[in-house]
């Protein structure tokens, strides 16, 4: 199944950003309560993350969240 357009933006942010602030996938999970395993999901697309996990997302990352869903 083909990722939709948002959430390939999604993933792309995330894990760009991730890198930009120098965070591994388990720093970022700690930073923002959530599981490694989860962030990874986003990462590659297999997730479907709630307005709340995005927002702590966004929190850790020290972005709004029009940044991360922004192409």
């Amino acid at each position: 199944m083909a990722i939709s357009r948002p959430f390939r933006i999604l993933k792309e942010n995330v894990r760009l950003i991730r890198k930009q602030k120098g965070l591994s996938q388990i720093q970022l999970a700690l930073l923002c309560d959530l599981d490694r395993t989860y962030i990874s999901q986003i990462e590659n697309g297999s997730a479907n993350p709630s307005l709340d996990s995005l927002r702590r997302l966004a929190n850790a990352l020290d972005v709004n969240l029009y940044e991360l869903l922004n192409y």
